[in-house]
Order: structure tokens, then C-alpha cells, then sequence
């Protein structure tokens, strides 16, 4: 190999390797920051509480008003049908008062309609993107560990296969040698019985030659008889 595909070759591992650290990490941070805008949407979720809660104390406040004015509306008329014009007066100044009072508690109350409709919107949309982003890391968490568990797998099974025939290797191996063992073992006796005689003496007895041989009851019978004549 060249040097320049060599280095080619260790430049494109490392650059896997920095790909691969840069991944993981970018997932950690994304947990990170899940795990902040979490952090972030309860005290959200807080805010939006008291801005609730203050909004409807404004309504409240709101309607108890209207109602004074309404009170001292009444009032103001009846004063005035019963000749009390002072009185009908101050009551009318007072139905003054409270519409000023009112109005303003109108604008916070609108304020507070406002604030909370806009909070709810932007904690809706916060909320569904956070979960939209954790469904995202969560599935490429799950492929991750998937894909890893596959390369295993045929790692290993690459690996098995490599073994299985590395051992039926070695029991051909093994067979060949028993084969040529038991071989050897033949031979060694074929030559110690040609050695001892007994080799040949086993064949002529097989042919009948030799005394002890094979011999038919009608053959043993015409030596008995003929050693008797003798």
C-alpha cells in the first residue's frame, strides 16, 4: 500500500471516529437541553398560574364594580325621584368614581386575557416541540442500539461460522490422522506375524495344508482308517 493511500485510509478512520464522538455528543446535548426546556415549561407552567390567578381576581374585581355602579346608579335615580338632589348628587359622583376605577380594572383584566391567551399559545407550541424532539431522539436512541445489536449479531455469527468450519477442519484433520494410525497399526502386525511365522502358518492351516487346517469329517475318517490298516 502506498503511502498516500495509507494515510488516506487513516484519515478517513479518524475522521469516522471524531464523527462518531461528535454524535454521541450532540445527543447528550440535546438530552441537556431537553432536560432544560422542561426545566424551563414548569416554571412556565408556574407563571401561568398566577397569571390565572390574577385574571381572575380581575374578573372578580371587574364585576363587584359594575355592580357598585349599578347600586349607586339606582341610587342616584331614586335620591333624585325623591327631591334629594344633594344625595343624588353624591351618588352620582360615586357611579363617577367607580366607572373611572372600572375602566382601568377593565384594562388590566384585558391585560391579563391577553398575557394568559399568548402563554398558553407559546407554552402549547413549546410543549409540542419538546415532545416532538424527544420522540426524535428517542427513535434514533432506539435505532442506534438496534444497529449495534445487528452488527453484533453478524459479528458473531461471521465469527460462529468461522469457528464452526475451523473445527470441522480440524476433525477432518483428526479423522485423516486415525485413518493413517490404524493403517500404520495394520502394518505393524502384518509384520510382526510375518516375522514370528505365524503369519504363514495361519494361511497353509487356512488352506487345509497344515495339520490343525481345515479338514471335512470324510477326510479325518479315511486317516483314522488308514493309520489303523498301517
Amino acid at each position: 500500500m502506498s503511502l498516500k493511500k495509507l494515510w488516506s485510509a487513516l484519515r478517513g478512520a479518524t475522521n469516522e471516529g471524531i464523527e462518531a464522538v461528535v454524535d454521541t455528543q450532540s445527543i447528550r446535548i440535546l438530552d441537556q437541553e431537553m432536560r432544560e426546556a422542561k426545566t424551563e415549561l414548569k416554571a412556565c407552567d408556574a407563571n401561568l398560574t398566577k397569571i390565572m390567578a390574577k385574571r381572575k381576581m380581575a374578573e372578580g374585581k371587574v364585576k363587584s364594580i359594575a355592580a357598585d355602579v349599578d347600586t349607586y346608579t339606582s341610587h342616584a335615580i331614586a335620591a333624585s325621584e325623591k327631591g334629594d338632589e344633594a344625595l343624588a348628587i353624591e351618588c352620582a359622583e360615586r357611579v363617577a368614581d367607580l366607572e373611572a376605577t372600572l375602566e382601568t380594572e377593565k384594562g388590566f383584566l384585558q391585560s391579563f386575557e391577553s398575557s394568559e391567551k399568548m402563554l398558553k399559545a407559546n407554552i402549547a407550541k413549546a410543549k409540542s416541540n419538546v415532545r416532538r424532539m424527544e420522540q426524535q431522539i428517542d427513535q434514533i436512541k432506539a435505532t442506534e442500539s438496534v444497529q449495534k445489536a445487528q452488527v453484533a449479531v453478524s459479528s458473531r455469527h461471521m465469527g460462529a461460522n468461522s469457528k464452526v468450519k475451523t473445527a470441522l477442519d480440524s476433525l477432518d484433520r483428526i479423522k485423516e490422522k486415525q485413518k493413517m494410525r490404524a493403517a500404520e497399526l495394520e502394518a505393524a502386525e502384518e509384520m510382526a506375524s510375518d516375522e514370528s511365522g505365524t503369519g504363514l502358518e495361519a494361511k497353509l492351516k487356512a488352506a487345509g495344508i497344515q495339520p490343525g487346517g481345515d479338514v471335512s469329517g470324510s477326510n479325518k475318517l479315511a486317516q483314522i482308517l488308514a493309520a489303523k490298516k498301517g
